[in-house]
C-alpha cells in the first residue's frame, strides 16, 4: 500500500470536466493504492444539500463508491464550499464525514487536519459570514427552500464572494500566525495539515521549543494536487497532471 494521501480544493463542477475526469484519473492510478485518503474541504464548487443533483459530477462519485468498495478508507472534511454534505451524501460516495478541526492517528503520530479557513482569522467579512453559513438554524431554513430558489441564492452568495475577494489584499486571505499557534497549542499536537489557501507548502518552526509542521495542500484550478504520508512516515507535496 502507498500510505495515506490528503487533498482539499478540488473545486469540481461541471464546467471543468478536465478536473473532474484528472480526479477520476487520480483516484484509479493513486488512491486505489493508498489505505487512506482524506478530503480537506471544498470537494466540490458549491453543495446545495444532498438533494442536489450534481450535474457532471456523478462519474466522480461512482469512482469514489468503487473505491471504498474495494478497501479504501476515504474520510471527507467540510470546506466553505461544500458545507451542506450529509450522509446521503457520504453513503452515496462511499465516505465519511468528519469534524473539521479533527485529530488523526498518522502511523502513531497525532495530527490536526483542518479545512483551514477558519486560521485565516484577518478576514473579518469572511469569518461573519461563516458564522452566518454555519448556523444549524440557517441551514435548516436554506434546505427548506425549493432546490431552484438554493441555487439563485448560492449564485448570488458566490458573486458576492467574488467581486469582494478582488478588492481583498492577498495577505488578509492567508491564515493568521498567531491562530496557527493558538490550534497547535490547543489541540497539542505537532503536525497540522490543511487547505483553502491554495498555497502548497511545508512549513517547520519551532513553538514553545519544540519543532512544529504546518503543511498546506494546493488546489486543483490547473493541475492535481496530493500529499503522500509514506509508510516511512515520510511526507511529500506532488503534482497530478
Amino acid at each position: 500500500m502507498a500510505g495515506t494521501l490528503f487533498i482539499s480544493d478540488l473545486h469540481l463542477a461541471n464546467d471543468r470536466p478536465e478536473i473532474v475526469q484528472l480526479f477520476i484519473k487520480f483516484l484509479d492510478q493513486r488512491a486505489s493504492h493508498a489505505s487512506q485518503l482524506y478530503i480537506l474541504g471544498d470537494l466540490v464548487e458549491y453543495w446545495l444539500g444532498d438533494d442536489d443533483p450534481a450535474e457532471g459530477l456523478e462519474p466522480a462519485f461512482n469512482a469514489m463508491k468503487q473505491c471504498a468498495d474495494r478497501g479504501l478508507q476515504i474520510f471527507l472534511m467540510h470546506g466553505n464550499r461544500d458545507f451542506l454534505m450529509g450522509e446521503t451524501f457520504a453513503r452515496r460516495s462511499g465516505c465519511q464525514l468528519i469534524q473539521d478541526p479533527y485529530i488523526a492517528n498518522l502511523n502513531g503520530v497525532p495530527a490536526l487536519l483542518m479545512h483551514g479557513d477558519t486560521l485565516c482569522t484577518d478576514d473579518l467579512r469572511y469569518q461573519q459570514l461563516r458564522l452566518m453559513l454555519r448556523n444549524p438554524a440557517w441551514q435548516a431554513d436554506f434546505l427548506s427552500k425549493p432546490l431552484a430558489e438554493r441555487t439563485e441564492m448560492a449564485r448570488a452568495l458566490r458573486e458576492q464572494s467574488k467581486d469582494e475577494t478582488q478588492l481583498k489584499d492577498e495577505a488578509i486571505m492567508d491564515v493568521n500566525p498567531q491562530a496557527v499557534n493558538q490550534a497547535f497549542q490547543q489541540h497539542g499536537v505537532r503536525l497540522m495539515i490543511h487547505g483553502h489557501t491554495h498555497r502548497p507548502d511545508i512549513h517547520s518552526f519551532e513553538l514553545d521549543q519544540e519543532s512544529v509542521q504546518r503543511i498546506v495542500l494546493g488546489d486543483w484550478y490547473n493541475s492535481g494536487s496530493y500529499l503522500e504520508l509514506a509508510p516511512d512516515n515520510s511526507f511529500s507535496l506532488k503534482a497530478f497532471d
